[in-house]
């Protein structure tokens, strides 16, 4: 790391943790979309006044501020390891090497857990969402009619340009660490990590596009599902690492 290009090094890092942070909805609003429910007539307009009504948190997706759908938030869980790879290596230039050694497999153990235990969580919230959906749309009329008022007015144009924003981002990240440093293109666990991230968001972006819009919530759900499961690949890996190491700093 002697080499390193610290400033550069730094920005890779304040990029992630922007890609991570938009990924959460932290200071993010949702531009406003021709979709809105709140404009709906007929049938659909009088039953979504009547979900308002009756139950307002039921319609907390379509009015909420965030990233619309649950695709965009489950992308945190893999560009959070992301983040937490490369914040080990920018604490590695704060501390000593002897204190590293000994902290970085206790730190990457609860990490790797709370990873795992939180992506297979969330996965199953995901899956009991989606099948929810597609029960909901398979049971004409009235269930059909509740997931159109609920779910079938997806904001794609605001999901596309989020995922727009994520993969410049990202894109810049990659792009600071090799200015960086070119040894981190040797790293094979950075790189393919990093080549995950990549993957999650196309396949979400996919998932988006080649449906019709009323089906985009099921896609975004589904997309949601397989960024939870990548994220719980990579706590697994991380997690046997994790273990080695510390057998080796108790053991001598």
């Amino acid at each position: 790391m002697d080499t390193l290009r610290k400033p550069i090094f730094f920005l890779a890092v304040a990029l992630i943790v922007i890609t991570v942070l938009t990924e959460l909805g932290t200071g993010f609003a949702r531009p406003s979309s021709g979709n809105d429910p709140g404009s709906l007539t007929g049938t659909l307009g009088k039953e979504y006044n009547r979900l308002l009504i009756e139950d307002p948190d039921a319609l907390g997706n379509i009015t909420s501020d965030r990233p619309p759908g649950i695709g965009i938030l489950y992308l945190a869980l893999v560009d959070g390891v992301v983040l937490f790879t490369v914040a080990l290596m920018a604490i590695s230039l704060l501390i000593p090497a002897a204190v590293q050694g000994r902290l970085q497999g206790c730190v990457t153990l609860i990490f790797a857990l709370l990873l795992f235990l939180g992506s297979l969580v969330l996965c199953f919230v995901g899956l009991q969402l989606v099948l929810l959906m597609v029960s909901l749309l398979l049971s004409f009329p009235f269930g059909t009619i509740a997931y159109m008022v609920i779910y079938g007015h997806f904001d794609r144009t605001a999901a596309g340009i989020i995922l727009g924003l994520l993969m410049m981002l990202k894109i810049g990240f990659v792009v600071c660490l090799l200015l960086a440093h070119q040894r981190f293109i040797q790293n094979k666990g950075l790189v393919l990590l990093i080549a995950t991230s990549l993957l999650a968001t196309v396949i979400l972006s996919f998932l988006h596009g080649f449906v019709p819009g009323f089906l985009v919530s099921i896609t975004d759900g589904i997309g949601g599902i397989i960024a939870a499961i990548l994220a719980m690949v990579w706590a697994i890996f991380l997690l046997v690492g994790a273990i080695f190491a510390v057998v080796r700093a108790v053991i001598p």
